[in-house]
């Protein structure tokens, strides 16, 4: 079961969190996250096993704070748009910078988004981008069913794209596709 406790804001905590997610997205580089081991993770991140336990309940709690950043850089970067509606022609530079991360990292992005969209990572981007989305969506309307289907599409459709993508089964450059995830994204915020 994954932790709900609120993080220390102690310094000596903070920075043993960060040695804990670079210690899991490293060993996520070389093997899938289901091969990796607390153990491993301590012994990477120089804390001991007790220290672990003290910030997080298991590794999938690890894994979801590991993949927080990731997560809100990719809402971040689809909800960049200068214009109402967004242009569909022209992607935020946001969303291509962080395809271009992602690209970069993949064998780690492999291991935390799983194909269709699963994964801790994948779990994390849906409900972040569901309530982004449907934020978005109430303040341009009255809300309603319709905005929380085309929430869940929106959702949906991002994460699957990516995590198709960083598992190869959906062909195209970061520029690429990121210029599909837009034209797709802005079609979908626009109905109904």
């Amino acid at each position: 079961m994954s932790s709900t406790r609120p993080p220390s804001k102690d310094p000596r905590g903070v920075r043993t969190r960060a040695r804990l997610r670079e210690a899991l997205l490293d060993a996520c580089e070389e093997q899938p996250l289901e091969q990796v081991s607390a153990s491993e993770v301590v012994r990477r991140a120089g804390v001991g096993r007790a220290t672990f336990y003290l910030h997080y309940d298991d590794l999938h709690a690890l894994a979801l704070d590991a993949c927080a950043a990731p997560a809100r850089d990719a809402v971040e970067a689809l909800h960049t748009w200068d214009t109402l509606p967004p242009e569909p022609g022209s992607p935020p530079a946001a969303l291509l910078g962080l395809l271009e991360s992602v690209y970069g990292r993949a064998g780690v992005y492999r291991s935390l988004l799983r194909p269709g969209g699963g994964g801790p990572l994948g779990e994390l981007l849906h409900t972040e981008l569901m309530e982004r989305s449907l934020h978005e969506r109430r303040l341009r309307r009255d809300g309603g069913e319709a905005d929380v289907r085309i929430a869940c599409a929106v959702a949906a459709a991002f994460t699957a794209l990516l995590a198709d993508w960083v598992h190869d089964r959906v062909p195209g450059t970061p520029a690429e596709l990121a210029g599909h995830i837009w034209r797709l994204l802005v079609a979908l915020h626009m109905t109904a």
